[in-house]
């Protein structure tokens, strides 16, 4: 039996190609499949299988793609009823890759639909020696049962029984999750990307809970926010994804025919520039989702599926890329990118913004002397944790309907994490009519650093100048 891992950054998600002596299955396949037909044909194998483990909410799978490349089937839980070509799946389905049994283990909670496959290596012996667990058990937490927050009560129950029926597995198997740290999809996922069942039985803090109705409040409470493409994915991914390559390429677009094609209201920009390359010159009214941040989750978050996407990027190639990560959370609409970037716009006197950034040290300088409004747009857990005395949290996305909380007259100093995020809500806010706009670059962790190195003495709620940082 041969398994390897492939791991997808940004989006923290985790695939595996399982083989057997000759042939090989593809566990939750993400959409850039050459890679695993790459891999495949290097071990000699060929690929027969495609084997999903629910309807992913954070990414489009690789499924139909994957069929496309190789003729291989694919197995889905029956209760996900896709509308493609596949072998339903149920609770006791068992099916063989050579000398590998696989058997089916229904375990709803984080989806309805969602299973596990129990791996037996017949050339050494009968028990179950691996898990693909999905969503259902990480590393070091469990899959999320709000994605449908309706059903989250019921889902949460079925999710504590799920995992009871995961504890009777052998303590040496190995888990191998569809996540790891990072991903939306649980809470706290721990950073190593593989496990045992006995070492998540005595380590994984849900799993130390017993008694099920503190088993759901616990993971239905305190949950991180849900994007809005989850609920877009999970569909997409039941109907089968558009293929790949039936995806226009991206184009060239002079400024000029960049400019004619904003004009014509059909077309979104997406900046995807450092977010202090944003802030010296960018185009009006763009989205500013810097690549170097979680530019996938933000992208799917909050560009609106229905408009075709126009990209400014350094060049070509990062603009190819960057149509590869769209098309991972469901945004196939790439259709063009700046030639020559903001250096041809500005050279043909085009009309374009720019955004004031500042550092830790000025923002404190500027507390001391004036009564200054910090809006702070990392999640509410974040905010909870530390932040500003006086701030104001609204979470990036959430700036979409709530900036209406705030005032147009008002000047903001706006602060994320880094910097990252707080580009991104300042560009909603200026598609908003806000112009009094401040960009924190560093954001608050520069703005810890700066305080430790205030003569190497550093106190949390004991920050330099008058403002304060609290501290849960």
């Amino acid at each position: 039996m041969y398994i390897e891992q492939f791991y997808v950054p940004k989006i923290a998600h985790s695939s595996y190609l399982l083989g057997g002596k000759e042939c090989c299955a593809v566990i939750d396949p993400s959409r850039d499949v050459d890679r695993y037909i790459a891999a495949a044909k290097n071990m000699g194998f060929k690929i027969t299988h495609i084997l999903t483990t629910h309807l992913h909410a954070d990414f489009i799978s690789g499924h139909m793609d994957l069929v496309d490349k190789t003729g291989a089937k694919i197995y889905a839980p029956a209760s996900a009823q896709c509308q493609f070509e596949h072998q339903s799946l149920q609770e006791e389905d068992e099916f063989e890759i050579d000398n590998v049994l696989i058997k089916v283990m229904e375990t709803p909670g984080h989806t309805p639909e969602h299973i596990a496959y129990v791996v037996i290596d017949r050339s050494r012996g009968k028990d179950p020696i691996v898990l693909f667990s999905g969503d259902t058990l990480f590393v070091g937490d469990v899959g999320r049962p709000d994605l449908f927050p309706s059903r989250a009560e019921e889902l949460a129950a079925k999710l504590f029984s799920s995992l009871r029926k995961l504890e009777t597995l052998p303590d040496f198997c190995e888990v191998l999750p569809a996540h790891g740290a990072g991903s939306l999809c649980g809470r706290a996922l721990g950073a190593k990307r593989r496990s045992t069942i006995g070492y998540e039985k005595k380590y994984n803090e849900a799993l130390q809970i017993k008694a099920e109705k503190e088993f759901i409040v616990s993971v239905t409470t305190e949950m991180p926010p849900i994007p809005d493409h989850f609920a877009r994915c999970s569909e997409i991914n039941r109907q089968g994804p558009q293929l790949v390559r039936r995806l226009a390429p991206i184009q060239a677009l002079s400024p000029l025919d960049f400019n004619q094609l904003v004009k014509s209201g059909q077309f979104v920009i997406l900046d995807c520039r450092n977010y202090d390359a944003f802030g010296g010159q960018h185009i009006i009214n763009s989205y500013s989702i810097d690549f170097g941040g979680n530019f996938p989750t933000f992208s799917g978050w909050v560009i609106p599926p229905e408009k075709k996407i126009l990209l400014v990027t350094p060049d070509r190639v990062s603009a190819e890329e960057v149509a590869l990560w769209l098309y991972r959370v469901g945004l196939d609409n790439s259709y063009g990118y700046l030639e020559g970037g903001m250096f041809e716009w500005t050279k043909n006197g085009l009309p374009c913004n720019h955004v004031l950034q500042i550092s830790a040290p000025e923002l404190a300088r500027e507390s001391e002397n004036n009564n200054i409004k910090v809006l702070d747009v990392r999640a509410f857990s974040e905010f909870e944790d530390s932040h500003i005395e006086g701030a104001i949290n609204i979470p990036a996305p959430d700036l979409r309907e709530r900036y209406q909380e705030l005032d147009h007259r008002q000047q903001y100093y706006v602060v994320c994490s880094t910097g990252h995020r707080s580009s991104l809500a300042i560009s909603l806010l200026l598609q908003r009519g806000f112009e009094n706009l401040i960009n924190v670059a560093g954001g608050m962790t520069g703005m810890g650093e700066f305080g430790k190195n205030r003569g190497g003495i550093y106190k949390w709620g004991s920050f330099p100048y008058r403002w304060k940082i609290h501290r849960k």
